[in-house]
């Protein structure tokens, strides 16, 4: 359906559809690129095709030859260029409210052991790193560890980063109500926006969460603070229990968490070096 002219041009409802879902798509692409170094990347892809365009209008044909050389693997250099950022992309749109309804990743009594086994871990003083498994599998990261195949409860995780366990200096893989492995290795952050001040384990947490659809839960080994981190970020920082159940129940499950949890701050104590300091500790 015809809606109005441009010189010689027809613009149709389909036209302007077309130019809205471009728009989006390419604004997205700005938005999980912005900040990373994905971005010099892709101003010197686009550098490189409008250098082609002006070569070939004004005949320069040697140019052209090795620009269009280039081109021909274009598709393919994009791909592995820019792979964690279409990475990144698809587990946002896979993260849309109605299919995450089909992927539960746990339940509300992991989220509770999970918590109080966090504080004791923070009152402790002892590091930790906790990874939930959401919409995709972590099985590559699964196997970097040591399986373990066992029921959640708080008293597994603190056993686990107890300083002379075997087991403690890693991450903990939760899927649903099962501990999959701990002693795991995950990939670390090289975002330039992340806090230079931050530890290991808080990069490593951000790190996992950037590649893959998971909630990582970070226990400072120098300040005791606890933080989590999803898409690529820390969505919240120094939590308490309470706080702890709220963050992990909205971001591990489609529905509001309950109504009796309250999201608390809890201070840091006087003269700690980071608000999330992930201590020496490998991640």
């Amino acid at each position: 359906m015809e809606l109005f002219r441009i010189g010689f041009l027809t613009i149709s409802l389909i036209d302007l559809l077309d130019i809205l879902a471009v728009t989006v798509v390419f604004y997205q692409l700005y938005r999980i690129m912005r900040g990373t170094r994905a971005t010099q990347m892709f101003a010197g892809l686009l550098l490189i095709l409008v250098t082609g365009s002006v070569v070939q209008l004004i005949g320069m044909s040697g140019m052209t030859w090795l620009i269009q050389s280039v081109g021909a693997v274009w598709v393919i250099a994009f791909v592995i260029l820019f792979q964690p950022e279409l990475r990144r992309m698809l587990l946002r749109i896979g993260q849309l409210g109605f299919l995450r309804t089909l992927f539960k990743a746990g339940s509300e009594r992991v989220v509770s052991e999970v918590a109080h086994a966090a504080m004791e871990l923070s009152r402790r003083r002892f590091g930790g790193l906790i990874i939930f498994q959401r919409t995709t599998g972590l099985r590559g990261v699964v196997e970097t560890g040591v399986p373990l195949q066992a029921e959640v409860s708080a008293d597994l995780i603190i056993s686990i980063f107890f300083p002379r366990n075997p087991l403690h200096d890693g991450a903990v893989i939760i899927s649903g109500m099962t501990i999959l492995a701990a002693r795991c290795i995950l990939p670390l952050t090289m975002s330039s926006e992340v806090d230079p001040a931050l530890g290991t384990r808080h990069r490593a947490a951000i790190g996992i969460t950037e590649e893959v659809d998971a909630v990582a839960l970070v226990i400072s080994e120098e300040t005791g603070t606890v933080s989590i981190a999803c898409n690529g970020r820390l969505t919240g920082r120094n939590l308490d229990e309470n706080a702890i159940e709220t963050e992990l129940s909205r971001l591990l499950y489609s529905g509001k968490p309950p109504a009796r949890m309250e999201t608390k701050v809890v201070r840091e104590p006087t003269g700690a070096s980071t608000a999330a300091g992930g201590g020496g500790a490998s991640a």
